[in-house]
């Protein structure tokens, strides 16, 4: 076989396959009808141990991938750190040659002799390649000359096989990140909904049923009763809860970007787009999409979304190939969308297929019963936040304060409390006293009754503290003030005034 035959089939085999033990295997089956060896390795020398680590090897049985370190003495890491050694080498017997002897002797080898070449891509070092055969002087210059021809192939395979690993690696690596963060994000969004049991009973009821399927969800309510919660509810108890989570508010995208934020763009679309980009919706692929605020998309994306839903596939902006998704969609909203359709400012075709399955969130004023375990969540989570030592105690009535309030803003107006309130404490259980408490019980002293006829004991405690009031000048702490008169601690009296929605201090003051 002349030099370019040899060199073109031993090529094919050396570089015919990533998985660098198949590749040795079949490159030493074609060698062994020219050269004695009766193995071939693969390896190189790692600078940060001192050693050599064998990669790979082969012989007629077939190849497999090796991790064995062997130390070499200083001496010789200083020849191989210097290049001080011949890239290819004959050796007759292991013991002429610093790296063939440590072998022998560590691993047992009997005698053998080899060829030794030094691998390297451009002015990098790469490894070397061995071709063992048990026996001295079993090599001879032309089998020198032939396998000469080879340096380049095995080096070019042996790179592209640890840059390869090394793209596994990380790819690993990766998806073990990945498992870590949406463990860490259901954690932190809470997998347990707070108020499940209670007042969200009948929207846990529905999110179980639809879980499972791959319906879209429109989900209504109030800002900040918790609808990203409900999401990732939905996602958490669906098929593919093990895909990506993608959130994307639909308000905070200027209307110029969104198309390319929502489905991506390829190379050159536009000005400025030097790379292509993967959309949401493409990130999300296998998963769920999540869109909040979806009645403040714009029309053409609207036209987008809609294609999304009828034939699950998207385009990229400047692209003319269509790329297929599997996703779960999953929108919200505040705002009233039958009445945006009315005003012709929402598809009404994209309507009626996001409100497949539509799930109203009640807000907090309908179901006060949750206030409870919602502030004891958030003073657990903002401890951590803000990494204190210990969690901090609620003060004795002040959860009664907070169930008086009707929360207007919601689950965020009762975390931004909790966070307040904790910021204030200096290291005192949370009172609240910040909070403006409604009069809601003011009406009662308004109400007039006959003389003899019965009143309930609110309005009987509220009307005696009222007119003790009254005597004192507004006074309740202190010597002749109302809870002297009373004979009461001026705290217990504060927090039934709270508690009967009676105003004291700077605030009775101003009214």
């Amino acid at each position: 076989m002349d030099d370019k035959t040899f060199f073109r089939e031993a090529t094919l085999r050396i570089c015919g396959d990533l998985e660098i033990e198949t590749a040795l295997w079949r490159c030493f089956l074609f060698l062994a009808d020219f050269i004695p060896a009766t193995e071939v390795y693969l390896n190189y020398y790692d600078r940060n141990l001192g050693a050599v680590r064998f990669y790979a090897m082969a012989n007629e049985a077939g190849g497999k991938r090796l991790n064995v370190l062997i130390p070499l003495p200083i001496e010789t890491r200083t020849l191989i750190e210097q290049s001080r050694l011949p890239d290819i080498v004959l050796i007759n017997e292991a013991e002429e040659h610093p790296i063939t002897r440590q072998v022998k002797h560590i691993m047992g080898f009997p005698d053998f002799s080899t060829i030794l070449m030094h691998l390297e891509v451009g002015e990098m070092s790469i490894g070397r390649v061995a071709f063992p055969a048990i026996g001295k002087n079993r090599y001879t210059p032309e089998h020198l000359r032939l396998l000469s021809l080879l340096k380049e192939p095995f080096a070019i395979a042996l790179s592209n096989s640890l840059r390869y690993q090394e793209v596994l690696d990380l790819k690993e690596l990766l998806a073990d990140d990945n498992r870590y963060l949406r463990d860490e994000l259901r954690r932190a969004s809470g997998e347990d909904v707070i108020g499940a049991d209670s007042g969200l009973r009948e929207v846990m009821e529905m999110v179980r049923q639809v879980a499972p399927l791959a319906s879209p969800v429109l989900l209504l309510g109030e800002t900040g009763t918790g609808k990203e919660v409900i999401a990732n509810a939905v996602h958490n108890l669906s098929s593919q809860k093990d895909g990506p989570f993608i959130k994307v508010n639909c308000g905070a995208i200027p209307e110029s970007l969104m198309d390319s934020e929502l489905f991506g763009h390829e190379k050159g679309a536009f000005t400025g787009a030097m790379a292509l980009k993967r959309g949401r919706f493409e990130r999300a692929h296998g998963g769920t999409i999540f869109l909040d605020e979806v009645g403040e998309l714009s029309a053409p994306a609207q036209v987008r979304l809609l294609r999304v839903l009828q034939e699950k596939e998207i385009e990229r902006v400047g692209g003319t190939t269509p790329i297929r998704v599997n996703i779960r969609v999953i929108a919200a909203t505040h705002r009233n969308l039958e009445k945006r359709v009315a005003d012709g400012n929402f598809r009404q075709d994209l309507y009626y297929r996001l409100r497949v399955f539509p799930i109203m969130i009640p807000p907090i004023k309908d179901r006060k019963s949750d206030i409870p375990a919602l502030v004891h969540y958030f003073v657990r989570k903002k401890a951590r936040e803000m990494g204190l030592s210990a969690i901090p105690v609620i003060a004795p009535g002040a959860i009664d304060l907070l169930m008086v309030r009707d929360w207007p803003g919601n689950v965020r107006e009762i975390e931004n409390a909790v966070e307040r309130a904790m910021i204030l404490s200096g290291g005192k259980p949370l009172s609240f006293e910040f909070l403006e408490i409604p009069l809601q019980k003011k009406s009662l002293a308004d109400s007039r009754c006959d003389d003899g006829e019965p009143i309930d004991l609110d309005t009987a405690m509220f009307r005696h503290i009222r007119k003790i009031l009254d005597l004192t000048d507004g006074k309740v702490g202190g010597k002749q003030g109302a809870a002297q008169i009373l004979k009461i601690n001026p705290s217990t009296l504060r927090h039934r005034m709270r508690k009967q929605g009676i105003p004291f201090g700077r605030k009775a003051s101003r009214e």
